[in-house]
C-alpha cells in the first residue's frame, strides 16, 4: 500500500527522535524524483531519503548509497546553494494527513539567520517536494503545477503555498473512539471497509479491511451489522489508536510464493495463510527494504515479460514450422503410387501415344484391375513415367529429410520450453542476463554492442542443504545445468530431474555415500520445486548417478539422455525447498 497517514505519524515520530538538529551536510538527487540530505551529528552521519515518485512516495532514513548523476540537476543545485550546512529544527504531519512539514534554520549568503520550510507531499500521483520562506511562499518546487480550480491553487515559485483540499475525515486522536463509529455507522448503504475509509482521517484500504474483517469475519454492509458488531467496532478503532500511539511494528507481508504485498504497521489476519509477515527494528529499515526489493522485482519483473514474450513468438514459430513439416510428411506417404504409376507406364510405353490426357492401363500390382493414371499430352509416354519417377524419388528424398527436421523442431520446442521455465523462475537480473547470453549464444538474440560488453562472471548454482547434511545444488539455466551435470558434479553424484516437464538438473554432492532415503525424497522436491511442474499435486522425478549421463552429439543446452534410471512420485513443496536453501 502506499503510506497512509497513521503509518506516517508513526514516521515522523520515528524521523524526529533521530534526525532534529541535525546539520546537512551533502545533497544529492540520484533521480528526477529522489531527493538525499546527508546529515551530520554528534552520533554521526545518517542519510534521509525522500521520494516523490507517483505510485510510492516515501521518507525514510536509508542505509542505501545510490549512485549519483555526474552532473547534477538544477534542483539539486539549488538546494545545495541554500540549505547545505542548515539544521532540522522541527518535523510536523498536518493532521494525519499525507503531508509532512521540515523546518530549516541556516544563514545567508551575507549571514544573516533565514528560515526554510520543506513541505513534503506524499500522495500518490501529487507527491511533491516544496520550498517555502519564512512568509509561506514558494520560492522551488520540485514539480510544477499550473493552477488548478478542483484544488484551487498552483505549485510554482512566487505563489503563496496552499494545501490539497480537505476530505473532512474525522482524526482518530481528536474524536472519541464513540464519535467516530457512529458517524461511520450513519453510512448505511456502504461497506463497512468503505465507510471506515471514507469517515476516518490517515486510513488505508489494507487497515480498513482489517477492521472490517475482525469485527463481522469478512465485510458487510452497515446496515447488516449488529449492535455487538457495532460494540466491537468501537474496540477496534480504540485498539488502532493506541497501536499507533505505540507506535506499531514495522512488518512487510509477503505472499506465498515470496513476492512483497504490502507494509503495515499493526497485525493483519485477513489473508490467513496466504500472508505471511516479516518485522524490523524501525519503519525506516522496514521502507529501505520494501522499496529497494520491490524496485528490484518490478525491473526483473519487467525484463522477464519481456524474455517470456519473445520465448513465447520463438515457442510458436517452432510449432508452426513443426506443423508445417508433419503436413509435409504426410504427403510423402503417398509417395509410392507415383512409383507405380511410372512403372506400368513403361511397361506398356509402346502401346501408348503422345498427347492423351490420361492411360488406363492394367495395375499388375492390383489383379491387373484397370487404373486410370493422368498424363501430360505435350509428353511422351517415357517423358510422363520420367516425371513420376522424379515425383517418387522427390518424395522419398523429403521424407528421409524430414523424419531429422521434425526431430530437430521438436527438440527446438523442448530447448525453448525449458528456457521460458528458467525465465519464469528468475530471481534476479543476474539471472536474465545469463539467460540472454545463454539464447544469444545459440543464435535466437542478437547480441548488441558486443565488442562493449564486459562478461560479468557467472552466477553460482542454487544451493540446498538436506537435512541430512548433503549438499544439494541446482541450475539456474541450461548451460549452467550442463555445467553443473558434466564439469562440477563427481561421476558417484546423484542427478535428479523432473520426468517429461521442463526443470533444472538437481545434482547431490554424495561423497561417494549411499544417499540416505530423506536426502533424495528431498533433492526429489526440490527438482519438481524448480520445474515447470511446480504447482501440480503428484510430479514424477527421476533420479540416476552422474555416469549415466550422456550428452547428445550437438544437441542444445541443457539435452541430456539416460537409460539407467528411477523414478519417484512427490509433491512440490515450496516451504521445505526455502528453509532449505542456502541464503
Amino acid at each position: 500500500m502506499p503510506i497512509d497517514g497513521l503509518m506516517l505519524n508513526i514516521i515522523t515520530r520515528e524521523l524526529s527522535d533521530n534526525i532534529l538538529n541535525t546539520r546537512i551536510e551533502k545533497i544529492y538527487q540520484p533521480s528526477s524524483d529522489e531527493i538525499i540530505f546527508n546529515l551530520r551529528s554528534r552520533e554521526g552521519l545518517q542519510r534521509l531519503h525522500f521520494s516523490v515518485s507517483s505510485d510510492s512516495p516515501h521518507a525514510n532514513i536509508t542505509q542505501s548509497n545510490p549512485e549519483n548523476p555526474s552532473n547534477p540537476p538544477m534542483f539539486c543545485m539549488y538546494l545545495r546553494k541554500y540549505f547545505t550546512g542548515c539544521i532540522i529544527n522541527g518535523i510536523e504531519q498536518d493532521g494525519l494527513d499525507r503531508i509532512l512539514y521540515f523546518d530549516l534554520s541556516g544563514t545567508s549568503i551575507i549571514g544573516d539567520p533565514v528560515s526554510y520550510r520543506i513541505v513534503f507531499e506524499a500522495m500518490p500521483r501529487h507527491a511533491n517536494f516544496i520550498i517555502l520562506n519564512s512568509e509561506g511562499i514558494i520560492t522551488e518546487c520540485l514539480k510544477k503545477t499550473d493552477y488548478n480550480p478542483s484544488t484551487d491553487r498552483a505549485v510554482l515559485p512566487g505563489f503563496r503555498y496552499k494545501k490539497p483540499p480537505s476530505q473532512n475525515k474525522l482524526n482518530i486522536f481528536d474524536c472519541g473512539a464513540e464519535v467516530i463509529a457512529g458517524v461511520v455507522l450513519s453510512e448505511k448503504d456502504s461497506l463497512l471497509s468503505s465507510a471506515l475509509l471514507k469517515k476516518t482521517e490517515g486510513l488505508s484500504p489494507l487497515v480498513s479491511r482489517e477492521i472490517a474483517d475482525s469485527i463481522c469475519s469478512g465485510d458487510r454492509q452497515v446496515s447488516e451489522l449488529t449492535s455487538g458488531n457495532k460494540e466491537k467496532l468501537v474496540e477496534a478503532i480504540e485498539s488502532l489508536k493506541n497501536t499507533v500511539i505505540s507506535g506499531g511494528q514495522p512488518t512487510v507481508l509477503t505472499k506465498e510464493d515470496g513476492r512483497l504485498f504490502d507494509i503495515t504497521y499493526s497485525e493483519i489476519k485477513q489473508y490467513g495463510q496466504a500472508v505471511s509477515s516479516r518485522h524490523f527494528e524501525s519503519y525506516s529499515a522496514l521502507i529501505d527494504f520494501y522499496y529497494a526489493e520491490k524496485s528490484r522485482a518490478d525491473r526483473t519483473g519487467q525484463q522477464s515479460r519481456e524474455l517470456q514474450k519473445t520465448l513465447n513468438n520463438l515457442i510458436a514459430r517452432s510449432e508452426r514450422k513443426l506443423l508445417s513439416r508433419q503436413r509435409e510428411l504426410e504427403e510423402c506417404e503417398g509417395k509410392d503410387k507415383y512409383r507405380v504409376y511410372a512403372e506400368i507406364i513403361l511397361s506398356n510405353q509402346y502401346s501408348l501415344e503422345k498427347g492423351s490426357f490420361y492411360y488406363d492401363l492394367p495395375d499388375y500390382y492390383n489383379n491387373y484391375e484397370i487404373i486410370r493414371i493422368p498424363a501430360d499430352p505435350a509428353l511422351s509416354p517415357t517423358e510422363n513415367a520420367h516425371k513420376y519417377f522424379k515425383e517418387y524419388n522427390k518424395l522419398k528424398n523429403a521424407e528421409k529429410m524430414l523424419d531429422s527436421l521434425i526431430e530437430e523442431s521438436r527438440n527446438e520446442i523442448d530447448y525453448l520450453q525449458s528456457v521460458l521455465d528458467s525465465v519464469i523462475r528468475v530471481e534476479s537480473n543476474s539471472d536474465i542476463s545469463e539467460i540472454k547470453a545463454e539464447l544469444s549464444q545459440q543464435g535466437y538474440l542478437k547480441n548488441k554492442n558486443r565488442k562493449k560488453q564486459i562478461k560479468a562472471k557467472p552466477l553460482p548454482p542454487m544451493e540446498y542443504i538436506s537435512d541430512d547434511g548433503y549438499r544439494i545444488l541446482v541450475g539456474r539455466n541450461n548451460i549452467q545445468n550442463d555445467i553443473l551435470s558434466f564439469k562440477t558434479a563427481d561421476k558417484s553424484d546423484s542427478w535428479f530431474h523432473t520426468q517429461k516437464f521442463p526443470g533444472s538438473h538437481v545434482v547431490v554432492i554424495g561423497n561417494g555415500d549411499i544417499l540416505p532415503e530423506l536426502t533424495c525424497r528431498q533433492a526429489a522436491v526440490i527438482a519438481a520445486s524448480n520445474s515447470s511442474a511446480r504447482e501440480s499435486s503428484q510430479v514424477a522425478v527421476d533420479y540416476t548417478e552422474i555416469r549415466q549421463l550422456k550428452k547428445p552429439v550437438g544437441s542444445k543446452p541443457g539435452k541430456v539422455i539416460y537409460h539407467t534410471y528411477n523414478t519417484m512420485w512427490v509433491t512440490p513443496d515450496k516451504e521445505l525447498c526455502e528453509r532449505l536453501k542456502v541464503k
